[in-house]
């Protein structure tokens, strides 16, 4: 019995390795680096290898001080990821600061090709994740918190406290992607039609032109 107990337990570790490659937020790497060549004309899924590279490409200082956050979000991310910082073209990993002023929120969102991890700086902050069963994770975050929100599932950052907050996000992907929920709805080009928007929110057309002209692109 403890024999079999083995053989089921070595048979479900080999398909958990086989699957991870499948499950990673991007593909493998097929060699040491590749840092992102910006210039290039060629278009792929990623970007092509830089031929000559130097320690400055695996190097990032934008995190070093907090963000504006001087906006109707009152936060602001600042991203270091493959559109800014090349070194990780290929790596599957990236990082973010995201900075919070009192009573800010990083609006409801999500990252299709990345799940995030956040470690808070400093302030307190009420975060959350809703999963397709519409269950709402939800945990009031401080200094030294960590909290995971699971790939492609819509989540949020509050801040409740009454200074300033911040975090630093990691993602196993070179580039996450994200969609604010609000914006990619009410501030599409080109627009969502209007019909459809208040059929789903079962609200009338002038309150979805009104909410429309608040996510107007800029």
């Amino acid at each position: 019995m403890a024999r079999i107990q083995l053989y089921v337990a070595a048979a479900c570790a080999v398909v958990l390795a086989l699957a991870a490659p499948a499950l990673a937020g991007d593909p493998d790497m097929l060699q040491d680096v590749c840092v992102a060549d910006y210039a290039s004309p060629v278009k792929l899924n990623g970007f092509p290898c830089k031929a000559n590279i130097s320690a400055d490409d695996f190097f990032f200082d934008g995190l070093r001080k907090p963000g504006n956050t001087s906006n109707a979000a009152g936060s602001l991310v600042t991203a270091a990821n493959v559109e800014k910082f090349p070194g990780v073209n290929t790596l599957g990993v990236s990082i973010a600061r995201i900075d919070y002023a009192p009573g800010g929120q990083n609006p409801p969102h999500t990252h299709p090709r990345a799940t995030e991890i956040i470690f808070v700086l400093e302030g307190t902050l009420e975060v959350g994740f809703i999963t397709t069963a519409n269950k709402l994770f939800t945990k009031t975050l401080t200094k030294g918190d960590v909290f995971v929100f699971p790939r492609g599932l819509v989540h949020f950052q509050q801040n409740r406290g009454y200074g300033p907050a911040a975090v630093v996000a990691g993602f196993n992907s070179q580039l996450q992607g994200t969609q604010q929920i609000a914006v990619t709805l009410f501030g599409a080009t080109p627009p969502v039609p209007t019909d459809i928007l208040a059929k789903a929110f079962r609200i009338g057309n002038g309150e979805v032109e009104h909410i429309k002209a608040n996510f107007a692109p800029m």
